[in-house]
């Protein structure tokens, strides 16, 4: 029989059930599986019914096309708790809940399954949100493997918690307000731009007992994989890795960047580029608050003021859900009229095809991790405009740490001749000059990672063996 190390790695595979989550998830996987893995991934019955109704062709796998290219992917879906019609996003508390109590079992029970076929598996890779992995991991046998799908900044603050409480920054009644200094790795950062959740009063809710959970679990983790690139958080992955077996292996995208041969969104896409096509060359601003937060609906309408304002051309995308499920037409009276002739206004869109068409140039973002990294990726500078959780402490990257873009608002309420002033300021040639020159720095620290004998590719390898000679002497299901 061949030796551990000769055999293929075989991963299960577990993304938090949210779109932001599963992208990078997917891409991982198919990267794991070019480089050898066989990867048993395992989606929500919710997101993939949503996903099959977006993508109606895709029948019950995600991965068949994938898989003719010789791949090793295979999928399962398992319910997260709820029943498949529920509203997750407009009962946000409960869907978390789920997670938290009731999706456990689900898994234990698929996990179960697989292991109990004979089938040789090595490791679980999971959401580092989820609060089981390491004790599904431990009961199967297998390594866990934590994947980290925003900056390392972000997994610090929440990693050195107890440092942020015992200084009185977070979890008090009055929290201090002075910059924090002592976090390793970090220089400085401000209250507010920590994650929303560190900025809360109310440490009570169904998401602060997700992070404490998670966390705790986290840190029985044997590696934890993280969507960055090492040069652009060097200080940060350096003190980590003190505490951590901490792998930076971003950005990853899927193979083709504009066209991934897997379904991923959870709406239907409308193409964009005959509009776009007809525009001069950076004139377009692309605007999108990515796939889960929600906008309060009059700073939406000041938002839609700028815009109509700004005189810029537009390509907004407006999920149906943006404000609430029970509000599927927010935006002014008039407002669709007033733009129609530089505007074009949709639910969803393919987000990287829009970045990388030559019309685009800027991106009125929530600073979702994802969309930054495919921004910069296609050298688009971002007007920043945080909703939730680590998207105020990615904007600090985006705007006072990397300078390639500026912030939407400097200060609540938004006022329409802000925006109007701030996108105008992104989109003039003049202005904006020096956030283009600079995002397409960032993009070099990105392309760098990616290269032959980039740091994220060294990473990744080296993780690879790290995990197979770990197999050698872990006990493995048989």
């Amino acid at each position: 029989m061949a030796d551990e190390s000769s055999q293929k790695s075989h991963a299960i595979f577990i993304p938090y059930p949210l779109q932001g989550h599963v992208i990078p998830s997917v891409n991982l996987a198919i990267k794991l599986a070019s480089k050898g893995f066989t990867i048993t991934f395992i989606n929500t019955h919710a997101v993939h019914h949503q996903t099959a109704k977006a993508h109606p062709d895709i029948g019950s796998d995600i991965f068949a096309k994938v898989r003719e290219s010789g791949l090793d992917i295979r999928y399962a879906t398992v319910s997260d708790g709820l029943p498949v019609e529920f509203d997750r996003s407009l009962n946000h508390d409960q869907f978390m809940a789920s997670l938290l109590h009731e999706f456990s079992a689900h898994v234990d029970e698929v996990v179960s399954r697989i292991v109990g076929s004979g089938e040789k598996v090595h490791c679980l890779i999971a959401d580092t949100f989820f609060v089981w992995p390491s004790k599904i991991a431990k009961k199967f046998g297998l390594l866990y493997v934590s994947y980290w799908t925003e900056p390392a900044l972000v997994f610090t603050l929440y990693h050195h918690l107890d440092l942020l409480r015992e200084n009185g920054h977070f979890g008090q009644q009055e929290c201090r307000e002075d910059t924090i200094k002592y976090i390793p790795g970090v220089e400085a950062v401000e209250p507010r731009d920590m994650m929303s959740y560190l900025q809360d009063t109310d440490t009570t809710s169904v998401c602060h007992q997700i992070i404490f959970n998670a966390f705790q679990d986290a840190k029985n983790a044997d590696f934890v994989l993280c969507n960055t690139v090492q040069d652009l958080e060097l200080g940060t992955i350096s003190a980590l890795h003190a505490k951590v077996p901490f792998y930076a292996i971003g950005p990853i995208f899927p193979p083709g960047f504009t066209k991934s041969n897997v379904a991923t969104s959870l709406w239907s896409e409308s193409d964009c580029s005959q509009w776009l096509d007809k525009k001069p060359h950076g004139s377009v601003l692309y605007a999108s608050f990515g796939s889960y937060a929600h906008v309060k609906k009059s700073e939406l309408i000041e938002i839609a003021k700028g815009l109509a304002l700004s005189k810029v051309s537009f390509l907004w995308v407006l999920r149906p859900d943006i404000v609430s499920s029970d509000d599927t037409d927010p935006l002014p009276v008039g407002f669709k009229e007033e733009v129609k002739d530089r505007s074009m206004i949709i639910p969803w869109c393919c987000q990287n095809a829009v970045l990388a068409h030559p019309a685009t140039g800027g991106f009125l973002t929530h600073c979702g991790w994802n969309s930054i990294l495919e921004s910069t990726w296609c050298g688009v500078p971002l007007l920043c405009f945080p909703l939730l959780t680590d998207q105020f402490t990615n904007r600090k990257l985006v705007v006072d740490d990397w300078k390639m873009g500026i912030n939407l608002s400097n200060k609540r309420p938004i006022t329409k001749e802000e925006v109007s002033d701030n996108v105008n300021c992104l989109m003039s040639w003049k202005s904006g000059d020096e956030y283009k020159v600079k995002v397409k720095e960032v993009r070099k620290s990105l392309e760098n990672a990616l290269a032959p004998n980039g740091s994220s590719g060294t990473n990744l390898d080296l993780f690879i063996k790290q995990l197979k000679a770990k197999c050698q002497i872990k006990p493995i299901s048989q």
